[in-house]
């Protein structure tokens, strides 16, 4: 997948991710609320934030945008769009700095990258999974138009599936 493309919304700056933003990641990776509801991905030092963002950056199945506030540039969170082995579409997924959640942010992003995605590549069907007990990431993906579609186990952990075709999750 690649994520070539920028975008500009009312409050925001939303770019690809470089390798410059390993402090940033290195933050975001290790807020409680990544660790909690994406996992904890063992990164403690910019050099393997750094090294993340290149396993991320050399993936055909994976992009990500780093969200940015338009008038300060302070990098507040991400918009994720990755074809999953176990989904036959793939999923969207954002994660915002705690600071900056309640604030719709993360749905502003996530809607004009949804946006892009679906026009530029001719989606058929857009995919999202979240853990049961997040309940702001179920509320922004029914914000987003993705309804539940069924609950799976993967890796001994239980996941919700939302999905919704792509003309109906603008």
């Amino acid at each position: 997948m690649s994520n070539e493309f920028t975008l500009t919304t009312e409050r925001l700056f939303i770019r690809p991710l470089t390798k410059e933003d390993a402090r940033f990641i290195l933050g975001l990776v290790n807020t409680e609320g990544w660790i909690r509801f994406i996992g904890d991905r063992n990164i403690h030092t910019e050099w393997e934030a750094a090294d993340y963002i290149q396993k991320i950056l050399q993936s055909h199945n994976v992009s990500y945008w780093v969200v940015s506030l338009k008038d300060q540039q302070e990098k507040i969170g991400v918009v994720t769009f990755i074809q999953r082995d176990y989904l036959q579409h793939p999923d969207i997924g954002f994660a915002f700095l705690p600071d900056y959640s309640h604030k719709g942010y993360a749905f502003e992003a996530a809607r004009n990258v949804l946006n892009k995605l679906i026009q530029d590549r001719g989606l058929v069907h857009v995919h999202a999974i979240t853990m049961p007990e997040n309940s702001r990431s179920v509320g922004l993906l029914a914000k987003l138009g993705l309804i539940f579609e069924r609950q799976m186990q993967v890796e001994q952990e239980t996941i919700y599936l939302y999905g919704c075709d792509a003309e109906l999750c603008r």
